[in-house]
Order: structure tokens, then C-alpha cells, then sequence
């Protein structure tokens, strides 16, 4: 596996708690979140492994709390830290006991390092009668440890989830551990540019990288060579890869126990974008929509955008947030069974085929977050957010909006452009008149209004005058390499 990438900006954080604990020979407790598969683990033990400090990794697995509590003690007994001996043939009765006696031979010139991973697994979630969550005793019986003992020692306590929504209550006011943590990290997926590190490859190569892997290190190290096809065929071939485990993994996790959500969720996957395609793919009617798209939305798997311009919109569209989980519901997901029985390859000819179609509209949200990495830019006017136009029956579509707002109706429309992601073919005058055909549509667009291009393959018999002409390189580069 290629070695590890980016991540130093959570990095430095990390240290810099160690040396507040260092210096003040006091408690640091940190929460750290992310998708499954993106890389938390990797980042804890990359920290623990730099800094050299005593620690015990432990990663909870869903059992009962008494198993639970005995695992950790094996792995205390297994670990780094000075306490590690007291561990041996213990039987913690409480996680306040295991924290404390984990934390005991801690020292400001060598602090502790404690990670509970997966954290929400340990968790019994308890509700009150109008069915919110409040909590759970492990909660309770961590709040105890370190408002007792742990904040008054040398440590670092880090708490490590996959449940993005309950990683971010467990600090909300009315929980056990609400102003408890002193930092939260949310750890996100590699952007483009660390992809490109990753993979080897540059320009359009690793942005089409990028739009598969989504960022994801595993998926990224595992495609360190070859081409698209190559890839698939070796990664179809075992259930177990990283490219199909890594979609399955999020799936099983966050929609257990949501069927309209996930039903929602592959709709939007396979292409459908309004609420009135969602409802005729999922069987779900228009009117009860409302809840599996709230939940989607509020676990960021997907998102929802309004035409940009200076008129009044309520022609809502909604995709799939994440590049990774995005192709893994248009080509996988329905073809999880051949995989399973290792007939993986067949799906591989039909996703070669559809690869330009797909690319097409794939690559729209990552242009549009290059170009606003870009901003502020004379080029681009005085745009601040980059979206998209469409009209009711969707006759008349504009890849790139650059205006004021996020939300319509927006003061200005600064730029519009076309997005030209052919792999062979340049981009010709006759693109540029249809843009400004389309263009002159769109309330707020007037003669002073920006042209903008993006081409994968250049241009040609261009003489409308650009404001910008954006390649893959430029677009690449737009992102930071941590």
C-alpha cells in the first residue's frame, strides 16, 4: 500500500495537544470523525507512531459491554503504556475504572495516548419519551473518568467514530460530554491533489482518480498503476477489495435501520435528481419524501442545489454528496451479487462503455469547488460561489454559474461557463455560442457577463472572447496539498 498522504494540518493539531498536556500536566481530550474507510484509524496510529508516546489503540467492535470492557483490558495489557502491567488478569466492572487505571502511570514529560475507536459502537443508546437521543452509560461513565481523574493528568484521550451524526451529539448540550472535549477533528477524504500523490497520476488522470476512489486511501493506494479497466477488473474480481468492501461498509452502517432512506439514497445514485424522479424510482410518494431526504441530508450523504440566477427558484435537484459513493451506486451497487459470486468482470464492459456519460456530469461538483479554491480571481469577476442553471423542463442547462450567493436570487451573475470534459475533441467556437445562447435565458446574465471554458482537451476555432480558459493542470492544482 502506498505510504501515507497529506493530513498534516490534523496532524499538527494532534501534537499540539500533546504539548498542552506536556506543558500543563493536564487532561486533552479530542473527538475525531469521518466516513468509514477514510483514513481516521490510519491518522491516529500515523500520530502515534511520529510522536513516539505510550498509547493503547482500541477499537471497539459492537459487542456486549462486559466483552467489550474485557478486550480493552487485553489490549491494555498488550499495550505501550506504563500502566500496561496493572492490566494483567484484570476484570474492569466500569469504563470509569478502565480509563483510570489506563491513565495511571502517566507523565508530562511522556504523556499517554488513549483511543477509543468506533466509539458509537461501545455506546447503549438510551432516549427519552419523545424519542431523542440522551445519551448512553458508557457516556456517563466517561464523563466521570475524566472529570475525576483523566482531565487532571497527562493524556490524550481521543474518541473516534465512523456515525457522523452521533459523533457530533455526543458533545451537544443535555449529553454526558458536552464542553467536555478541548478539540474536535473531523477528518475528511483526500482531495484531488492528495489523490494525484497517491495514485501517481496527474492532470485529468487523477481527477478521474479522484471521481472513483472519492478520496479514499485505501481505494486511492490500491490504484497505483494500470488504467480504468485494469483496475476494475482486479478490483471486481474480490468482494473484499477496497473499491467494493469500502461502499458496503458505509451502506450496511449508517442505513441499517432507514430502508426509505437508503431506497432514496440508490434512486439518487442511479441518476434520478427531482423529487418527482426520486418518487417514481423509489416507489416512495412525493408527500413522504420529506424524512428519508432530511436523514440523507443531515448524514451528508447527499446534497441538494438550486438553479443560480437572479430569479426565484424552487426547482430543487439533489445528488449524491461523496464521488466515491456516487459511482459505487450507479456501477456497483446492483451488481453486488455477480461480485460476491465472482463474476465481478461482467459488470466492467458496461461501466467502460457509460465512463464518458458518467464523467460528464461527475466531474460538474469538482469543478465548481476548483474554481471557487480559485476565487477571488480577476478572471472570474466578483463571483464568490460557483454553482449551476437549469429551467423547469430542463431545455436549458449552464454547467457554471459564478455569482454572490449560494441560493437564488443572487445580486449578480458574474461568469457563466461550459464544462467540456471530452477526452479527445477540443472545445469549439460553436460550444461558446451555445453557452451564450443559453446564457441570454438566465435572469441576471447581461453583455457584461464572463464567458468561462473548461476543456479536457483544449480548444480550437475559438474567437468569442474568454475570460478563462481552465485546463485539467490548473483545476488540479486549485487544491491544496496538505
Amino acid at each position: 500500500m502506498k505510504g501515507f498522504v497529506g493530513r498534516r494540518s490534523l496532524l499538527d493539531r494532534l501534537t499540539a495537544e500533546v504539548d498542552e498536556a506536556r506543558t500543563t500536566g493536564q487532561g486533552r481530550f479530542v473527538t475525531v470523525r469521518g466516513r468509514r474507510r477514510v483514513g481516521k484509524s490510519w491518522l491516529i496510529e500515523e500520530f502515534i507512531e511520529r510522536s513516539g508516546l505510550p498509547a493503547v489503540f482500541f477499537a471497539a467492535s459492537g459487542q456486549t459491554p462486559e466483552r467489550e470492557l474485557a478486550l480493552f483490558a487485553e489490549k491494555l495489557a498488550q499495550s505501550t503504556l506504563p500502566s500496561a502491567e496493572l492490566a494483567s488478569n484484570v476484570r474492569f466492572e466500569t469504563w470509569e475504572a478502565a480509563l483510570v487505571a489506563a491513565s495511571s502511570q502517566a507523565t508530562a514529560d511522556n504523556p499517554s495516548v488513549i483511543v477509543l475507536d468506533e466509539f458509537p459502537d461501545l455506546c447503549e443508546l438510551r432516549r427519552n419519551s419523545e424519542g431523542d437521543l440522551t445519551g448512553s452509560p458508557q457516556e456517563g461513565s466517561l464523563r466521570k473518568a475524566w472529570d475525576q481523574v483523566l482531565s487532571r493528568r497527562p493524556v490524550l484521550l481521543i474518541l473516534v467514530g465512523s456515525d457522523l451524526s452521533m459523533m457530533e451529539a455526543l458533545t451537544l448540550y443535555g449529553r454526558p460530554l458536552h464542553q467536555r472535549p478541548t478539540r474536535e477533528l473531523v477528518v475528511p477524504p483526500l482531495n484531488p491533489h492528495e489523490v494525484a500523490v497517491m495514485t501517481g497520476r496527474a492532470g485529468a488522470q487523477a481527477l478521474e482518480a479522484y471521481l472513483v476512489t472519492g478520496g479514499f486511501p485505501k481505494i486511492a493506494a490500491a490504484w497505483t498503476e494500470g488504467d480504468l479497466r485494469s483496475f476494475l477488473e482486479g478490483s471486481l474480481a474480490d468482494d473484499g477489495s477496497p473499491l467494493v468492501s469500502t461502499g458496503r461498509l458505509i451502506l450496511e452502517a449508517e442505513f441499517r435501520s432507514s430502508v426509505q432512506a437508503r431506497s432514496v439514497l440508490s434512486a439518487i445514485g442511479t441518476g434520478s435528481r427531482t423529487n418527482k424522479a426520486i418518487s417514481d424510482a423509489s416507489g416512495i410518494t412525493t408527500n413522504h419524501l420529506t424524512y428519508p431526504l432530511k436523514v440523507l441530508l443531515d448524514k451528508r450523504v447527499i446534497a441538494t442545489s438550486l438553479p443560480l440566477s437572479a430569479r426565484s427558484s424552487t426547482d430543487r435537484r439533489y445528488a449524491v454528496a461523496d464521488p466515491y459513493l456516487r459511482f459505487y451506486l450507479q456501477f456497483l451497487d446492483l451488481g453486488y451479487g455477480e461480485i460476491e459470486r465472482g463474476r465481478g468482470r461482467i459488470l466492467v464492459p458496461g461501466i467502460i462503455e457509460s465512463w464518458d456519460t458518467y464523467l460528464g456530469l461527475a466531474v460538474e461538483p469538482i469543478i465548481r469547488s476548483a474554481i471557487e479554491n480559485l476565487l477571488p480571481d480577476a478572471r472570474f469577476g466578483s463571483a464568490q460561489v460557483v454553482g449551476g442553471f437549469w429551467n423547469r423542463d430542463h431545455s436549458v442547462e449552464v454547467d457554471l454559474i459564478g455569482a454572490d450567493r449560494r441560493d437564488p436570487p443572487v445580486e449578480a451573475v458574474a461568469f457563466i461557463g461550459s464544462i467540456k470534459w471530452r477526452q479527445r475533441k477540443p472545445a469549439t467556437g460553436s460550444d461558446i455560442a451555445e453557452l451564450i445562447r443559453s446564457g441570454s435565458q438566465i435572469g441576471g446574465v447581461t453583455s457584461d457577463t464572463r464567458l468561462v471554458l473548461v476543456t479536457r482537451a483544449g480548444i480550437q476555432d475559438v474567437k468569442a472572447p474568454l475570460a478563462a480558459v481552465l485546463e485539467p493542470d490548473e483545476l488540479l492544482a486549485s487544491f491544496p496539498l496538505d
